[in-house]
């Protein structure tokens, strides 16, 4: 059986917010050095699938770049390898891709190309570490047209994700797409999807201009459950998660630093690879304390650092805390600042004394409250804190911010966007 991973990777991930600004969610960096499709692109040449298609469409740059020919998941490949599919115009009037199934169907092409019979669909979002040849092998086994990998989740969190019903075989009766109402069940989808290659593409090819196969959970599988398709349900019980809001984003990238945390960065068997650049060593100064963190290569330590994580490049003053934040590549924090619960993105200069994070975390942000709501302050990318600043909590500050944008007296409050 000849298997082709698909791997979708074109979301804007607004819940992000300012991290997603500038680039595709699988793009924005985790855990220090990696990206976020790093998961997914390593599951896959650590289960031995090396015939890979990423569709790629908002702000597809930093994607592409990190991606490349694929030589760090050892993808660059004659045969097989990986391919960045993004969507192009052509007489038929092929246009942007409307959802997830129909950005599959854009790509049927590639997928016949590889000569796969099996079809392994995947998003490019989630931080897990899986084997997919088990999954591969029950869908095999079962004869099923479609098998879907899921895992039951807090029932205070089903309205995010597809939750289906299923039988004493496992087969799925009944799905629903983010559902408001609370009462049916908390087994939810994925976003892990094995097809037969001819299934999905006679499946997809159904949709006309009145009921359209744009997206897999909301058209696709309720179609194909009402058809009478054999459609399977494979359950997982690894660590997965979606890290598609700041709260999960922060809280994912903190879970790391504990002693007992269920995913393991830290072993030979099931490596994550990324492309990684070229830096010296982490170097702490004479005067520096860093507690349950993770610091990467390139950063300069001179203040504290606690239970934080650090990108590459990072410069931390002398008398300047880093405390429960997470701050990504070339950050500069200067003399006797203060970072306490922040996601902080690159490039970004935070000013001599400046304290970012003070206050009441109960004030949800004006603009954005069922975004940042959980205490965490958001700096985007190159934003620039002025000297002796005052930042509350849940404060959203845009990319390229400089002191211009800011009070006079320095002072943002609890749930202000600058």
């Amino acid at each position: 059986m000849k298997t082709v991973a698909m791997i979708l990777a074109g979301g804007e991930g607004t819940r992000l917010t300012v991290l997603s600004e500038a680039r595709a969610k699988p793009a924005v960096p985790f855990a220090g050095k990696f990206r976020i499709i790093d998961f997914t692109l390593s599951n896959c040449v650590n289960s031995g699938i090396y015939t890979v298609g990423v569709l790629t469409q908002y702000r597809p740059h930093s994607l592409n770049e990190h991606i490349g020919i694929g030589k760090p998941w050892d993808l660059d490949r004659s045969r097989g390898g990986v391919r960045l599919l993004q969507p192009y115009q052509q007489r038929k009037g092929q246009q942007w891709y409307a959802g997830t199934a129909d950005a599959i169907f854009q790509n049927m092409d590639f997928i016949w190309e590889s000569r796969a019979d099996t079809v392994l669909i995947l998003s490019g979002d989630h931080i897990y570490k899986m084997n997919y040849m088990p999954m591969l092998e029950h869908h095999w086994a079962t004869g099923a047209a479609l098998t879907i990998g899921v895992m039951p989740v807090p029932i205070e969190e089903t309205d995010r994700f597809g939750i289906m019903q299923v039988d004493e075989d496992q087969r799925i009766v009944q799905f629903y797409e983010k559902p408001k109402e609370r009462d049916k069940g908390n087994l939810a989808s994925m976003g892990i999807y094995v097809f037969n290659a001819l299934s999905l593409e006679r499946r997809l090819a159904e949709g006309s201009k009145e009921t359209p196969r744009i997206d897999f959970g909301k058209d696709v599988i309720p179609a194909m459950i009402a058809a009478g398709d054999r459609v399977m349900a494979y359950r997982f019980e690894g660590y997965w998660v979606d890290v598609g809001t700041v709260d999960s984003y922060w809280k994912t990238n903190l879970d790391l630093l504990k002693p007992d945390s269920a995913l393991d960065l830290y072993t030979d068997q099931w490596p994550v690879h990324t492309r990684s650049e070229e830096r010296p060593a982490a170097k702490f100064g004479p005067q520096s304390k860093a507690v349950s963190s993770m610091v990467s290569n390139g950063c300069v330590v001179r203040g504290m650092v606690v239970n934080s994580v650090l990108s590459p490049g990072v410069y931390v003053s002398p008398g300047a805390v880093v405390k429960d934040s997470v701050v990504m590549n070339d950050t500069w924090i200067g003399p006797g600042a203060l970072l306490d619960k922040v996601v902080v993105d690159k490039q970004v200069m935070i000013g001599t004394g400046a304290v970012v994070g003070t206050g009441d975390e109960a004030v949800p942000n004006q603009q954005m409250p069922d975004r940042l709501s959980a205490g965490i302050t958001v700096i985007g990318k190159g934003a620039y804190i002025p000297d002796g600043a005052r930042v509350g909590r849940n404060v959203l500050i845009n990319s390229g911010r400089d002191e211009t944008a800011f009070p006079q007296d320095g002072i943002v409050a609890d749930g202000a966007t600058i």
